[in-house]
């Protein structure tokens, strides 16, 4: 089987220093494109982190300090990474939550614009999740038969993540073989404004908080009644899209002031 593709789509997996978003860095990332015709690419790059990594996390995917003290920056990849996703959908494990988000900020960090308007991302484990409920190491044994040897390499769990994704199509008649619904079917907790889920969309396709004591608060009254709740968001510990979004609508909330002043 092949994916039915409207343009290319990229599963990428990262192994990284930790779990936090926005302090975290990349140590491995692999990228599988996948082309409408079906031809493949694929790339696979150790990344010097330009922080320590923890001897706790060294354990669960074998990459030390030593490992990649001579290996180029994210900096330095960033602009051949950009352009190998340019125009691309994504796709990966869990990625929705961590592997986006985390990419997200490491191109932002570096001066990259990242957007993901225009692109649509499918989380395979969110798909695995509603259908089965279990690990990568599972569903790769589940739906390919397959014993995933080499789990927390990013290669081999790019490339078991792929094949997961066109064995659940095959499964499953419910599913259907197009990246606008695997990508609306693969979203939890509805459609996040600004890809780590602090800003959401309302069914009125309004941005809301998604956390605090603002939880379900339109962006909008927000603004129209504590302004300098912006401030805060920038000024603390969130991910720098997250950052980008408030500031943007903030941005867009003064020039209507403006003009209707």
């Amino acid at each position: 089987m092949n994916l039915k593709l409207e343009k290319p789509i990229v599963f990428f997996d990262l192994e990284t220093t930790g779990v936090q978003v926005a302090e975290d860095r990349i140590v491995e990332i692999s990228i599988l494109k996948v082309f409408p015709n079906g031809d493949k690419e694929s790339k696979t790059w150790l990344v010097n982190p330009t922080i320590p990594i923890p001897s706790e996390t060294t354990a669960i995917h074998g990459i030390s300090d030593k490992k990649v003290a001579n290996e180029p920056t994210f900096k330095q990849l960033a602009p051949e990474i950009a352009e190998l996703i340019h125009n691309c959908d994504l796709a990966g494990y869990n990625s929705n939550k961590f592997d986006i988000p985390l990419l997200a900020e490491e191109f932002l960090r570096v001066g990259i614009n990242f957007d993901m308007s225009g692109r649509k991302a499918v989380d395979v484990q969110n798909i695995f999740h509603k259908m089965e409920r279990r690990t990568l190491v599972a569903a790769y044994k589940f739906y390919c038969d397959k014993d995933l040897t080499n789990a927390h390499s990013a290669e081999a769990d790019t490339t078991a993540t792929y094949e997961v994704l066109l064995a659940q199509l095959n499964k499953y008649d419910k599913l259907e073989n197009s990246v606008n619904f695997l990508s609306d079917f693969s979203q939890r907790g509805g459609k996040s404004a600004d890809i780590a889920g602090f800003i959401r969309y309302n069914e009125d396709g309004e941005e809301v908080l998604s956390f605090g004591k603002y939880r379900g608060v339109t962006l909008k009254q927000i603004w129209n009644e504590n302004p300098g709740y912006f401030s805060w968001i920038n000024q603390a510990d969130f991910p720098l899209y997250t950052k980008n979004v408030m500031r943007n609508f903030a941005d867009e909330m003064k020039l209507k002031n403006k003009f209707n002043s």
